[in-house]
């Protein structure tokens, strides 16, 4: 992606023109830091794979979850869907960023691909930022891991 640092914006992939939200880098930090930490709470004894989230409400709430596996296979639920749905539950259904890790150290890990459509659900112009269990991280957009998604607006259109 080509960034232009004086207006903030990049071109996408798919040629579109993003706006990113501006985050500042505590903010970013913050929420790397509880992603990290809901990544130590990860119930995962099929899988040994924990994974931790954290997301960033539109009033800079931040709101954690973990993957939660259960014997059942299907009914595991990853931790970014934790996350949304803790945050929905406490009444917040818009949101600016997520922060999602695993314990892969060696390459940045993006959410899977039922989890980038229940972002969708709620936005497509989420920052997301993937980070490696030492801090660092990769920041991406949601429209970027997901292009040509299916979403609400779909809903309204037939």
């Amino acid at each position: 992606q080509q960034r232009e640092t004086s207006t903030g914006t990049y071109k996408t992939q798919t040629g579109r023109v993003k706006i990113p939200i501006f985050l500042p880098s505590d903010k970013i930090k913050e929420m790397v830091s509880q992603c990290l930490q809901a990544r130590d709470m990860a119930y995962c004894p099929y899988s040994r794979f924990p994974v931790g989230a954290a997301v960033l409400t539109a009033d800079g709430t931040i709101i954690t979850g973990c993957n939660v596996e259960n014997a059942s296979y299907g009914l595991t639920v990853c931790a970014e869907r934790t996350a949304v749905q803790r945050a929905v539950a406490e009444g917040h259904r818009h949101f600016r960023a997520i922060a999602v890790t695993c314990d892969i150290k060696d390459r940045f890990v993006g959410p899977c691909g039922a989890c980038r459509q229940v972002l969708m659900e709620f936005a497509s112009d989420w920052t997301v930022y993937l980070t490696k269990p030492d801090g660092s991280y990769k920041e991406t957009s949601l429209s970027e891991l997901l292009p040509l998604a299916f979403t609400p607006g779909h809903l309204t259109q037939h």
